[in-house]
């Protein structure tokens, strides 16, 4: 029984704000700048954390990678990984964020389109 009630405690959304341009997820609207709101569980906030970690490498790949002057940008797998988790990031935002983070989103037109 114990066990169970703290599932459903870890199973609460919270409002969080989120900037994917330096990857920062805060429960404070005012400690820094943020382009989203969402309403999260902590296992959905660990998902997004973990795909933000993975671009946070695949960026450094990149870097070393730029210094690589035969390949070319469309050639690059890092590059390719890139887009797909940060994809992955928007449709998550997208899932879990306010009606504002769902029309920004939609506007920018990157996530796929469903069939």
């Amino acid at each position: 029984m114990i066990s169970k009630g703290l599932k459903m405690l870890n199973e609460q959304k919270k409002t969080y704000y989120i900037d994917v341009g330096s990857g920062e997820i805060t429960r404070s609207a005012t400690s820094s700048t943020w382009s989203y709101q969402i309403q999260a569980t902590d296992e959905e906030i660990t998902q997004l954390r973990e795909l933000f970690d993975q671009n946070y490498s695949t960026e450094w790949q990149n870097f070393f990678r730029a210094h690589v002057p035969y390949v070319q940008y469309h050639y690059d797998r890092e590059n390719d990984a890139y887009d797909d988790t940060i994809q992955q990031v928007y449709g998550m935002l997208y899932e879990l964020g306010d009606e504002e983070a769902k029309k920004h989103i939609e506007s920018m037109n990157i996530l796929p389109k469903s069939t």
